[in-house]
């Protein structure tokens, strides 16, 4: 069954989506900003994304089976990158109609009634970038956390967006509105692109940072007392899954049940601190030992 949870926040950011997008599209058809027009438009991508991440999460969520026996978690980082590849294809959209209207600028209409209608829709995604960042670190979803980081830059797109557009009825000057837009381009342009980036480490299983790595040799250390030491650890994340593996040297002389103990105290140990995991422990004989991994104190 589908992690309810998760399934829960991604409609509601779907939801959430649509409702700014609604907002930017009123802003936009009062004033016919080319700014906010451009805002309008990665809001759609919000919107596409939010699809998209429901569906990553409902795969996701599926059991092991002859073709996936290591689950389907890294479903979530493909939606993460296919929404970095939305979000480069929206910068460049973006830049094109900046461009275009940086070449004949004209100002726009009722500025006030935009800059009310924009702002409302930052102040609305401002407090569901928060929930989706909170929930997203919790219950480690690659998913949760890209869908919060590209609604997040919505909000700083908002507030960059507010700010000079109220220069525009102080100034008039027309060509204000293309330059933000362009600013718009750039600033979707660094969040694709770091979206993508990052997803893709996971897919390539990059290790994990440094204090997690050694939160888990902490753990093997304290738990795996009656072992001599561990060495050749190698662990990866892959959404809200942990997958862990080393080699455990134990007395030659100890019975199977005695290591077996270990290596099941060692795994409670390991998931309660990480979490869900997938744990590989390779017994091996005294004689075994490299002397340079993590040593287990008597």
């Amino acid at each position: 069954m589908p992690d309810i949870s998760k399934t829960a926040l991604a409609w509601t950011s779907l939801g959430v989506s649509i409702a700014a997008l609604g907002l930017k599209y009123a802003a936009w058809r009062v004033t016919g900003s080319i700014a906010l027009y451009s805002d309008a438009i990665e809001t759609i991508i919000n919107v596409v994304a939010a699809l998209t991440g429901l569906w990553a999460l409902h795969i996701a969520s599926l059991p092991p089976d002859e073709n996936h026996t290591y689950g389907h978690y890294k479903a979530e980082y493909l939606s993460a990158v296919a929404e970095g590849v939305l979000v480069l294809m929206t910068a460049l959209a973006i830049g094109r109609e900046a461009w275009i209207d940086w070449q004949h600028p004209s100002l726009p209409n009722a500025p006030l009634s935009g800059i009310a209608l924009n702002g409302s829709a930052g102040v609305l995604n401002l407090a569901w970038a928060l929930v989706l960042l909170r929930a997203g670190r919790t219950r480690r979803s690659p998913t949760l956390v890209a869908a919060g980081q590209h609604v997040m830059s919505d909000v700083w797109t908002t507030i960059g967006l507010v700010g000079g557009f109220i220069l525009i009825p102080l100034t008039g000057w027309p060509w204000i509105d293309p330059l933000l837009a362009g600013l718009i381009a750039l600033n979707v342009l660094r969040v694709g692109w770091g979206m993508m980036r990052e997803s893709i480490a996971a897919l390539m299983d990059e290790a994990p940072d440094p204090d997690t790595l050694e939160a888990i040799r902490q753990v093997i250390a304290a738990s795996g007392h009656g072992a001599i030491e561990a060495h050749d650890l190698r662990a990866r994340i892959v959404g809200a899954m942990a997958f862990v593996e080393f080699h455990l040297v134990v007395p030659g002389a100890m019975s199977v049940d005695a290591a077996h103990e270990i290596c099941d105290r060692i795994e409670a140990a390991l998931r309660a601190r990480i979490g869900e995991a997938l744990i590989h422990i390779h017994v091996e004989p005294d004689r075994k030992a490299k002397h340079c991994g993590i040593a287990i104190p008597p």
